[in-house]
């Protein structure tokens, strides 16, 4: 796969990226009739009272609509979030909105939330989970023209509780104006107890995560930390896209707003994972996103405190084939340092 990868990359390149997304999604459809393959015992891991037989997973925004998680999960994906959803169809913002930089292994997006909304979505994922395909987490985000974006992230989880295996609630998006503003203390507080408090009462838990931004200052992050541990939340994903245009990137689109993610967001996105896991005494699941090209960086990130990985840019540079790669090094790596399972290496840095 990794060849024919190769092969097809400069046809894939000469597209437009959106056109080259929406053709890698028809591709992958006819993989949605083929089953995961088995794992090596020691890549799986257990978190949230679910079984995850490896710890590499498909971040959100590339199967915004649901359309092909049986396919990911074929790949070779230990796990799939989808989304972000919001509760009305959103067009996200006006084309072009998503930049190859082709030198710096990057991508920078302001999408803004496209997807077919919940009405259409929802159906998808029971589907999905009747069928056993998991562990399956959607992304939730909120509608840009709310007037309260809080309702949205309490209808989200309301709708999804019986077809989702975890909920994201994403206030670090960089392309719905206003919606950062949401990690604030006060703001955060309050949509963490709504939110909880509408997964509390639904007929079945689902474990709610928050995803974070990587350009947090470190009085936020400390907040944030504090009311993980203090508010019940599941979870941590670190980190979304950043604002921040690190010096060197040798892209032409490199100034274009909107999030960066790919290579150059490695670095930053890893330290704030590491930070967060001292900030919330490895007590809080982490999930890593961020840069990730290889085993190598999967591990760093674990043993920097996730529990498990997520990657979508790296499959764009990298092809179908880095999943299976990564596995299979990851496996070399934890009989390398003499870890039985992956739990044991999870924040190994840290000892």
């Amino acid at each position: 796969m990794s060849g024919l990868y190769t092969i097809l990359r400069p046809l894939l390149f000469a597209l437009p990226p959106e056109a080259a997304h929406a053709l890698t999604l028809a591709a992958l459809r006819p993989l949605n009739r083929c089953p995961p393959r088995a794992d090596d015992p020691a890549l799986g891991i257990d978190l949230w009272g679910l079984h995850f037989a490896n710890p590499i997973g498909m971040a959100a925004g590339f199967d915004k609509n649901a359309k092909v998680p049986a396919a990911l999960r074929a790949l070779g994906f230990g796990f799939v979030e989808v989304g972000a959803v919001t509760p009305r169809p959103q067009a996200g913002n006006p084309r072009p909105r998503l930049f190859r930089l082709t030198a710096d292994r990057a991508l920078i997006n302001r999408l803004g939330f496209n997807n077919e909304g919940l009405a259409r979505i929802a159906p998808r994922l029971a589907a999905a989970k009747a069928r056993g395909i998991g562990p399956l987490g959607v992304n939730l985000g909120a509608n840009k023209d709310s007037d309260d974006r809080v309702a949205d992230y309490v209808t989200g989880v309301e709708a999804l509780v019986s077809g989702a295996d975890f909920v994201t609630v994403n206030v670090s998006s960089p392309n719905t104006p206003g919606l950062r503003s949401l990690q604030a203390r006060d703001a955060l507080a309050d949509l963490l107890d709504r939110v909880l408090a509408a997964r509390d009462a639904a007929p079945r838990r689902v474990p709610v995560l928050l995803k974070i931004a990587p350009d947090l200052d470190s009085e936020e992050r400390q907040a944030i930390a504090a009311l993980a541990r203090e508010s019940g939340l599941d979870g941590l994903v670190v980190s979304n896209t950043t604002l921040a245009r690190p010096e060197g990137l040798g892209s032409p689109r490199r100034q274009e707003a909107g999030g960066l993610s790919g290579a150059p967001l490695f670095a930053p996105s890893t330290a704030l994972l590491a930070e967060m896991y001292r900030r919330t005494e490895g007590r809080l699941p982490l999930i890593g996103v961020g840069g990730v090209m290889s085993a190598a960086d999967a591990y760093a990130k674990i043993r920097a405190g996730a529990s498990l990985v997520q990657l979508y840019t790296g499959l764009v540079y990298e092809g179908p084939g880095l999943v299976r790669r990564i596995k299979r090094d990851l496996s070399g790596y934890l009989a390398r340092d003499g870890f039985r399972s992956l739990a044991e290496a999870v924040g190994a840095d840290h000892r």
